[in-house]
C-alpha cells in the first residue's frame, strides 16, 4: 500500500503533495513502482496534528481520486479518513477501501461502510492524535490490542460487514511508546488469529530512527535521523512483517520496499521447502 498524503503537515512528507497535480503525479508514480493499493488522505494524523474540516479534506482528496481513477481505472484506492462524509465522497468518486484510524467507532461510518459495500480497515489508537503520545500505557500491548481489534471485528460484523471485507491494523505509532512499537512489530503474527487480513503502517516512523540511533550511539558524528533517512529501517521492518505473513504493508517508499520483498521471497525468506533443499534447481 502506497501512502499519498495530500496534507501540509504529515510527519514525513507534509506539503510535498498538497498541490493536486503533485499528488496525482505521486499516485501515478507509486502505481508504476508496484503499489497494489494507494491510501489517499487529506488530514494528518501525526501526534498533535491540527484537525481539519470535512469540507477541507474533501477539497484535498476528491480531485486526486477522480483523476487517478480516470487515468488508471483499474487502480485500487483507499481513503484514509475518520469522517463519514469524507469516506462517502471518496467512495462515490471511486475509492474501494475506508481506512479509519479511529477503528470505525462512529455509527455513521459503520453504516456508510455497510451500505456502500466498501472494504474497511479498523486501526487501534489509544486516545486521539492530539493526546495519543501522552504517556500511553498497556498491561500487555499485544494482547490488549488483540482484544480491541477482536471487538472491532465483531462490531463491524454485527452491522453486516462481511469478514472478508475487514482488515485490521494494530496502529504502530498511534498511542504507543518505542518499546510498544517494537513489541507489536515482533508480535504481529498473533493477530492472524483474528481471521482478517492485517495492515501495518510502520513506514519512516520515529521508532525506526531510535533503533538506528541506539545502534550507532558509539559512533561520533551521527546526526539524528529525519523521516526521509529511515528508508533502510523501513525495509528492515517490512521484511520482519513479511516473515510474519502480514498481508498489507503501508509504506512511503514503494519501489525500495517492493524490490526488497521480491528478493526476500526469491532467496527463501519465507522458508525453503525440503524438496528445494535437496534439489536447488527444482
Amino acid at each position: 500500500m502506497g501512502i499519498v498524503n495530500v496534507t501540509p503537515d504529515s510527519f514525513s512528507d507534509g506539503g510535498k503533495f498538497l498541490d493536486t497535480r503533485a499528488a496525482i503525479n505521486h499516485c501515478l508514480r507509486l502505481l508504476d513502482e508496484g503499489a497494489d493499493i494507494l491510501d489517499i488522505g487529506g488530514e494528518s494524523t501525526r501526534p498533535y496534528a491540527t484537525p481539519v474540516s470535512a469540507d477541507e479534506e474533501l477539497a484535498r482528496v476528491l480531485p486526486v481520486i477522480g483523476e487517478v481513477i480516470r487515468l488508471r481505472p483499474d487502480a485500487i484506492l483507499s481513503i484514509d479518513s475518520s469522517k463519514a462524509a469524507v469516506a462517502e465522497g471518496a467512495v462515490a468518486a471511486g475509492a474501494e477501501l475506508i481506512n479509519d484510524v479511529t477503528g470505525l467507532i462512529a455509527a455513521e461510518m459503520i453504516a456508510l461502510a455497510a451500505g456502500t459495500g466498501a472494504g474497511v480497515c479498523a486501526m487501534h489508537m489509544q486516545g486521539t492524535p492530539q493526546t495519543m503520545q501522552d504517556n500511553p500505557f498497556y498491561d500487555d500491548v499485544v494482547e490488549d490490542i488483540y482484544m480491541y481489534l477482536c471487538q472491532r471485528r465483531d462490531a463491524l460484523a454485527a452491522f453486516g460487514i462481511a469478514r472478508e471485507r475487514i482488515c485490521l491494523d494494530p496502529g504502530i505509532g498511534f498511542g504507543k511508546t518505542h518499546e510498544h512499537n517494537l513489541e507489536l512489530m515482533r508480535g504481529c503474527g498473533r493477530f492472524h488469529d483474528l481471521g482478517c487480513p492485517l495492515l501495518v503502517g510502520h513506514s519512516r516512523k520515529g521508532f525506526i530512527g531510535r533503533v538506528a540511533k541506539e545502534a550507532r550511539s558509539q559512533e561520533p558524528g551521527i546526526r539524528s535521523q529525519e523521516p526521509e533517512d529511515r528508508v533502510a529501517g523501513t525495509i528492515g521492518g517490512a521484511l520482519a512483517l513479511a516473515r510474519q505473513r502480514v498481508q498489507i504493508i503501508r509504506v512511503h517508499d514503494v519501489r525500495a520496499v517492493r524490490e526488497a520483498l521480491l528478493l526476500f521471497e526469491a532467496c527463501g525468506g519465507f522458508g525453503v521447502r525440503q524438496s528445494e533443499m535437496r534439489n536447488p534447481n527444482s
